[in-house]
């Protein structure tokens, strides 16, 4: 039996998933305008406390590859805040382009999985280090930290399958079709 598609008609799915992230690319391009001021103010300090072994060794890594990091966050922000509008215009290469940084999202948020544990890492080496914990409580800080670790993993996978699953739903015949 043949497939009939109502050409014209425009699905909830597509317009709630624009406005959504429409709204988070807006509330990400502010965040990142100010944390690119706040790490301008901050740079010229940071690596005299990196050089002094003042800070962890990833966090000194880190910092010189910050205002990339922040700059490439805004450029993304701003490209999904453009792709979002133009899906809630129902342009064919806004949805194509938006599908594209779904899944360089999916990429690096997978990528961030091995930041996020060195992130950790290097609070609880810095913490124990500097600070003198009786042995009970060294077993619950070592709980807590598990936790977060597991955590994070299963909240990162749960939001790559979600971003997965809208682009399925944004490569489906239906949805395809009112972009045509």
């Amino acid at each position: 039996m043949p497939t009939t598609y109502t050409v014209g008609s425009r699905s909830l799915f597509v317009t709630a998933t624009a406005w959504v992230f429409i709204v988070l690319a807006a509330l990400a391009s502010v965040s990142a305008v100010v944390q690119n001021a706040a790490v301008a103010s901050l740079m010229p300090g940071l690596p005299a406390l990196a050089e002094r072994g003042q800070l962890p060794l990833v966090t000194g890594l880190l910092i010189g590859y910050l205002p990339w990091v922040v700059g490439t966050g805004l450029v993304m922000s701003l490209a999904t805040l453009a792709t979002a509008i133009g899906l809630l215009l129902r342009l064919d290469w806004a949805r194509r382009t938006f599908i594209g940084l779904l899944v360089v999202a999916i990429v690096a948020n997978l990528l961030g999985l091995w930041l996020q544990h060195e992130v950790v890492q290097s609070v609880v080496d810095s913490t124990l280090s500097h600070a003198r914990i009786p042995p009970q409580a060294l077993d619950v800080f070592g709980g807590f930290v598990t936790a977060t670790r597991a955590l994070a993993v299963v909240m990162t996978l749960g939001a790559c399958a979600l971003l997965g699953w809208i682009i399925r739903r944004l490569m489906s015949d239906g949805v395809r079709q009112e972009f045509a």
